[in-house]
């Protein structure tokens, strides 16, 4: 395992649809591996493979001390809606209200290539969607009606000009 740098916003790598994952050897574990250790060293709670300029269909989640590593990932079904800030560890500094769906369901692969089902509310939905929208080359501001809608960290941990919550963990 090891800790690689992500890529940030203006690198193109961000933006690449990750392409679906047939094999699930040595690489794909050290993918895996990479993704995690990358993330907790972040901190975060997740991460996507083009992250890390790797256009592949993978990406790790976790939340409350459960590592979700999710190959081929697809969301069967979502309900509600939820707005909360949101981060990303690829726009470093920066949250803005992003809404996303309350609750969703994800059918996926693991390490091993076997199927796994992985349902989440509140910040786990929040987190998934994210992370999945990583593996489509979308980030969490093209949601936002401008770049205008961006709220620099220090001003949302201060409270300024944002309601009294504290801003979600950075996602990735």
């Amino acid at each position: 395992m090891s800790v690689r740098p992500i890529v940030t916003l203006g690198d193109p790598r961000l933006r690449l649809k990750g392409q679906p994952v047939d094999s699930f050897g040595k690489y794909l574990h050290e993918l895996l591996d990479d993704l995690t250790e990358t993330m907790r060293n972040a901190p975060g709670v997740g991460l996507a493979a083009p992250q890390l300029g790797e256009a592949l269909q993978a990406c790790v989640v976790e939340i409350e001390d459960r590592l979700h590593e999710l190959v081929n990932p697809r969301i069967v079904r979502a309900d509600g809606d939820d707005r909360d800030l949101e981060g990303c560890l690829s726009i470093p500094g920066y949250v803005a209200y992003v809404t996303r769906r309350e609750k969703v369901w994800v059918v996926a692969q693991n390490r091993f290539g076997r199927k796994i089902r992985v349902a989440g509310s509140g910040l786990l939905s929040r987190a998934l969607q994210h992370e999945l929208d990583h593996l489509e080359g979308k980030l969490y501001i093209d949601y936002l009606g401008s770049l205008e809608d961006l709220i620099p960290v220090a001003q949302a941990r201060a409270g300024d000009d944002v309601a009294a919550e504290e801003p979600s963990p950075l996602l990735a």
